[in-house]
């Protein structure tokens, strides 16, 4: 029976990360609210709430801690996770919800410890007198010991997986599943795939910035469509001058770069300027040298029907 008992327990009990992301949750949840209620003093005088900020900040967690632990025994990002907090002071087997004590104790020690902290400092902060020195001192001394034993707490909670705050250590409250959660079969056929096609598609991100797709397409050109006729001889150039081979339209300033066809000056500075390894994208041949067309290839050219 008690075999028994261990192994449902085993299988009910909360995850150590649930139990890490409920906190986390809270601890959104307590900015978002506070980022909220301090937007509907935006138009008013600034530094009107610094001097009561602790006061107003324990206002408001106690309103929430009243609508949350307090009725539905578990706080809001617990509830998220199907998670809520169990008397581990009761005898009984059964589910027991925390006692209204352990709930009015789990108040005091986190709305009333954080005002305690945040108003002592703003009491110490610009005091210099020898008596607030010393109590200074003792309020250091407390809060360190305290942050001691939350440290020591987690590392505990880390290894057995319970208590994950010191507050729940102390008052006997512990994290259990809301409703009881069935095993279920997961399958990873399409997680791994989906995991495969996002690595390949980072790959194919790296990898096409590295192309040179102007020059690779020329070289795929010049093999599929061998060049016939002498290379930069003045009746080629004559006969192939009618279009920029970058833009296609009529040269502007017509060029060369050492092989049949015709470029615009600016198409072709400004893609050797990008690219120093700059080919021609029709026959894929280097620059060698920028030169302009002979006036009379170009007159040529004009008197082309």
């Amino acid at each position: 029976m008690a075999s028994r008992d261990e192994n449902a327990e085993r299988t009910n009990r909360v995850l150590r990360i649930s139990q890490l992301d409920a906190l986390e949750l809270n601890k959104a949840l307590e900015q978002l609210v506070w980022s909220q209620f301090t937007q509907c003093f935006h138009g008013f005088k600034p530094g009107l709430l610094a001097r009561f900020e602790p006061e107003v900040k324990a206002f408001l967690w106690l309103f929430l801690w009243r609508f949350t632990i307090y009725s539905k025994n578990a706080t809001v990002g617990q509830s998220v996770l199907n998670i809520q907090y169990q008397n581990n002071l009761s005898p009984n087997l059964s589910y027991q919800p925390p006692s209204r004590n352990q709930k009015l104790w789990y108040a005091v020690c986190t709305i009333g410890g954080k005002w305690l902290e945040e108003r002592c400092y703003d009491l110490f902060r610009n005091r210099h007198i020898a008596s607030f020195r010393k109590a200074k001192q003792c309020v250091n001394l407390v809060v360190g010991l305290l942050k001691l034993g939350g440290l020591i707490n987690f590392l505990i909670f880390l290894q057995r997986g319970k208590f994950a705050t010191l507050t729940e250590r102390l008052l006997g409250i512990h994290s259990v599943f809301h409703k009881p959660q069935s095993v279920r079969e997961v399958g990873f056929e399409y997680m791994n795939r989906e995991l495969l096609w996002h690595g390949f598609a980072e790959f194919l991100i790296f990898l096409l910035p590295l192309i040179n797709v102007q020059k690779l397409r020329a070289k795929l050109s010049s093999w599929c469509v061998p060049l016939t006729g002498a290379p930069g001889s003045d009746s080629t150039l004559a006969t192939s001058g009618r279009q920029c081979s970058l833009c296609g339209e009529w040269p502007t300033m017509p060029h060369t770069i050492g092989c049949e066809h015709v470029f615009c000056y600016y198409c072709v500075k400004s893609s050797f300027l990008f690219d120093v390894s700059f080919t021609c994208p029709k026959c894929g041949t280097e620059v060698h040298s920028l030169q302009p067309l002979k006036s009379g290839i170009e007159m040529a050219e004009v008197s082309v029907p």
